[in-house]
């Protein structure tokens, strides 16, 4: 492990710091590429405009088409968090703008594989639909859709994946699934500047441009008939919040004649679209710190699903001090394992429902089933760990790439140990596990997560073109990345990849480091400023404030039999802290990496140091 320091501009961190910025904060933030208070205004006026996405106009006139010709929609999700948050949005979106027919499948992680199949077409088509609308998902999905449109059904593709990989001698022709709309900043030709939002992302933006479409319509201005009409059945629904509307106007009386439709407001969805942003580990880059920070108010004031406040408290996490740690590793996990585990149906209901006792009874099943999810993992990851120890001597550096597999492994959970493996290793890594499809036994479904310099998704494909007929299927992005292959074409498939990470790894990238903001000012040692820094947006891409710098150690001892707990001396001053999952005696002086937390202490917060690497 090597620790470096991030260069700050000193330029930047002064003009942050003149604009009233907390020295502190200035310097993290032009550590991070800030250079002015602009960058950091997270008003929703300031999101990147619908108009400059590709599509979003097409998709915003066929809804408001299918809205008004009351036809039948039904969502194709995805399993993890950003499909089921995704999906939630669109069905409270589409419901609150008038859609009176709206439901949704969510493929089985185990039989139906990942995105649009024939056979899910098969199922939409059958349930009575109209409109098939895919989030999260789609846009490789080229027999998918192609079978829907086959059967009659409108398709409306919302993803923000890469395209499958060009099978032509161009490498510029990518193959685009023949929907009748798509929307994915990916896309080629799409102007739009995030191209790191989620999928659950790309469907608010789909529901915004859909309202404005309404609203040029003039549907929010027709007169009410007798009785409210269903825009206003929609307006009260309890998803209307107390906070501040995103373009709309008040609601006005209902149900009198003459009452006027008034514009619905969207951003009580924008806590479903910060915690899908969050755990998708997407860039957040500045449109997406945007929707992030505004769903975090409003979880924070207590405007959120009935499902999201459950989820808080299933997990004992505190909505009103809620942070992006939170979303990323309390509520992100627990939606995630339904997908893994069970039925992602679950996890959907959960954040659809707004009833508070079945939204308590969703999440505690949902944490049931992490818990259950917590221990497979467990398992797992100690597997894995010998198994890829095996593959090299003791003493000698790792292979450039790593390949796992088990039989006994779960399919479900092979993404999270790959993570884990990744993470010990620092090399790209494969954890394989036998498909439990029908029909497909001799499958084997394999997660993949990398180390940055090397983009999995076209590492695979290189694998693919220099192997052919090795990977069945395969797709996701650079630093993710899942692949399907026959149970004898395991060694195949990892020389190959190790091939191509000899290629393109070199001993600078293949060296672990940990980048820092060098040391913490020990006036800067205080709960309010690790409270104020807790409040920020911090994620993949906007890396969490980690400190860096030698310390004295006095003393340690080894707690929970797996944490090493630590007293020092920070610029002569002492200081707890704590190594989680680490038990090695330090010497008396080390060079430590430590993110700042606050703990009590008979009722009294004080500030400690959580360990993230030493160097002796």
């Amino acid at each position: 492990m090597k620790i470096t320091v991030r260069d700050v501009p000193p330029r930047a961190a002064w003009t942050l710091e003149q604009a009233g910025i907390h020295p502190l904060l200035a310097q993290l933030y032009a550590a991070r590429g800030i250079t002015g208070t602009a960058e950091l205004d997270d008003a929703l006026g300031k999101l990147l405009p619908p108009s400059t996405m590709q599509g979003l106009a097409q998709a915003a006139c066929l809804l408001a088409d299918a809205i008004a010709q009351d036809k039948r929609l039904c969502i194709v999700a995805d399993y993890d968090c950003d499909g089921a948050t995704a999906c939630a949005v669109a069905v409270r979106g589409l419901k609150l703008l008038g859609a009176r027919h709206v439901r949704y499948i969510v493929p089985d992680r185990v039989i139906d594989g990942y995105g649009l199949t024939p056979p899910i077409a098969q199922r939409v088509k059958d349930a009575g639909a109209d409109v098939l609308i895919t989030v999260d998902n789609g846009i490789a999905s080229l027999q998918g859709v192609a079978h829907a449109r086959a059967l009659g059904l409108q398709v409306l593709v919302t993803d923000h994946h890469l395209p499958a990989a060009s099978t032509s001698a161009d490498p510029l022709a990518v193959p685009l699934p023949d929907a009748d709309v798509i929307v994915n900043p990916n896309q080629p030709g799409c102007p739009f500047e995030s191209k790191s939002i989620a999928g659950v992302g790309v469907m608010f933006y789909v529901l915004l441009a859909l309202r404005s479409e309404l609203r040029t319509r003039g549907v929010f201005d027709k007169p009410s008939a007798a009785g409210p009409p269903r825009v206003e059945q929609a307006l009260a629904s309890p998803l209307e919040g107390a906070s501040a509307p995103l373009g709309g106007s008040e609601p006005r009386a209902a149900g009198s004649v003459g009452a006027r439709i008034s514009q619905p407001k969207l951003d009580p969805l924008l806590p479903l679209v910060a915690l899908g942003t969050v755990a998708d580990v997407v860039r957040l880059d500045a449109n997406n710190r945007r929707l992030v920070a505004q769903g975090l108010k409003r979880v924070r004031a207590l405007a959120m699903p009935a499902g999201l406040a459950s989820l808080f408290v299933a997990s004992g996490r505190t909505a009103t001090a809620a942070t992006t740690f939170d979303f990323g590793f309390a509520l992100g996990p627990r939606i995630n394992a339904a997908g893994r585990l069970s039925d992602m149906t679950l996890g959907i209901e959960c954040l659809l429902t707004d009833d508070p006792a079945r939204a308590d009874e969703l999440a505690k099943m949902l944490d049931g089933i992490n818990r259950e999810r917590r221990t497979i993992e467990g398992d797992m990851r100690e597997q894995a760990f010998v198994i890829a120890e095996s593959l090299f001597e003791e003493g000698t550096e790792p292979p450039p790439a790593i390949c796992v597999f088990d039989p006994d492994f779960h399919e479900g959970v092979v993404g999270i140990v790959a993570s884990r493996l990744k993470d010990k290793m620092h090399r790209p890594v494969f954890v394989f596990a036998a498909s439990s499809a029908p029909g497909r036994e001799h499958e084997l479904k394999g997660s993949g997560r990398s180390i940055p310099g090397f983009h999995l998704r076209d590492a695979l494909d290189l694998v693919a073109k220099r192997h052919p007929g090795v990977l069945l299927r395969f797709g996701g992005h650079a630093m993710a990345a899942g692949c399907t292959i026959h149970e004898d074409a395991l060694d195949t498939f990892e020389q190959g990849l190790t091939a191509v990470a000899q290629e393109w790894l070199d001993a600078a990238t293949l060296t672990r480091r940990l980048e820092t903001d060098g040391p913490l000012k020990s006036e800067y040692r205080r709960v309010d400023l690790v409270d104020a820094l807790h409040h920020e947006v911090w994620g993949q891409g906007f890396a969490a404030p980690t400190f860096s710098e030698p310390v004295e150690v006095v003393s340690q001892r080894i707690v929970g039999e797996k944490h090493l707990s630590l007293k020092l001396k920070h610029q002569g001053q002492p200081v707890d802290a704590i190594w989680f999952g680490h038990t090695e005696q330090l010497p008396a002086k080390v060079r430590m990496a430590f993110r700042l937390d606050a703990d009590a202490w008979n009722g009294v917060r004080r500030v400690r140091f959580l360990v993230e690497a030493v160097e002796l």
